[in-house]
């Protein structure tokens, strides 16, 4: 892969090693106060740049070192990257508020190219939102849709699981490293998504490994904004008032993605953001037909 020199100024200047890129992406996240938007605004002010323009050699090697043995650790023989401004980086990420300048893939990357909707939900999900997510992700297939979630406990997983049973594609945006499985009980979906269909992270390996479970936590609502970003449209299936899928909510009206909301969020009682949504843009979905009528 090679480095794009600006629009109009002649073939690429500098080839782009992945591997350098990689170290020099973990080694930015082990600065103090690393974040997605403290990195997203240093890279907002030189949009040419790459990581390793960033970074001295020697702490890209440190780094790289450091996020291969928890790899190799975590039994991860093959994996991928995308590099912003290289190769089959995805351009619609882009459309994120904080957009991630690498990403970290097993499986088939070719899948990332369809056309996708994420399903998304609580995951403390009732009987019936389980069956709902179900019945919508095998629909998404029948229209030859990839059905995007994020392998958590409740809706993602019933996502997952019905897209897979109906012969379809499924893309898993994780919140942790690639080989660290969160919740464990769904090892081994991880395992069958990374081998047969696509898992994406974004989780920087070396932070992440140092730092507190707690502090990991907040890696979970910022894959929800790049889950957004690489779909069509979002579709809720049930969420609580202070649940994390709102993030992907806000993520998607601001990508300028489609926002769906099954009909029975707005029929409960004891929340109130359905109807905050469907004022910001948000279509509310009574019948299947309402989504593909709005997807055209």
């Amino acid at each position: 892969m090679a480095k794009l020199a600006p629009r109009g100024s002649g073939p690429a200047i500098a080839p782009i090693s992945p591997m350098v890129e990689l170290g020099a992406y973990e080694a930015l996240w082990l600065e103090k106060g690393a974040t997605f938007k403290t990195l997203a605004d240093r890279f907002a002010q030189d949009p040419n740049a790459l990581p390793s323009d960033f970074v001295e050699p020697g702490a890209v090697e440190a780094a790289l070192k450091e996020a291969v043995a928890h790899l190799k650790n975590a039994s991860v023989e093959r994996f991928g990257v995308r590099i912003h401004h290289a190769g089959d980086y995805p351009a619609k990420l882009r459309d994120a508020r904080h957009p991630v300048e690498m990403l970290y893939y097993q499986g088939s990357w070719e899948i990332c190219e369809a056309p996708a909707i994420a399903i998304v939900g609580s995951r403390n999900a009732s009987d019936e939102g389980i069956r709902r997510a179900a019945r919508l992700a095998r629909e998404l297939v029948s229209r030859n849709y990839t059905v995007v979630s994020g392998l958590a406990t409740g809706i993602d997983i019933a996502a997952h699981t019905a897209a897979i049973e109906s012969g379809g594609r499924t893309i898993a945006v994780i919140g942790t490293p690639l080989g660290t499985y969160y919740p464990a009980a769904h090892a081994a979906m991880q395992r069958k998504i990374a081998t047969e269909h696509l898992l994406i992270s974004q989780v920087p390996i070396a932070r992440y490994h140092r730092q507190h479970i707690h502090q990991n936590k907040l890696f979970f609502p910022e894959r929800n904004a790049t889950m957004s970003a690489l779909t069509e449209g979002t579709v809720i299936v049930e969420a609580g008032q202070t649940s994390g899928t709102l993030t992907q909510a806000r993520a998607a009206l601001h990508q300028g993605r489609k926002l769906f909301i099954l009909d029975s969020c707005f029929q409960r009682t004891d929340i109130t953001w359905p109807e905050r949504f469907e004022k910001m843009g948000a279509i509310r979905v009574r019948t299947p037909d309402d989504i593909w009528c709005s997807l055209g």
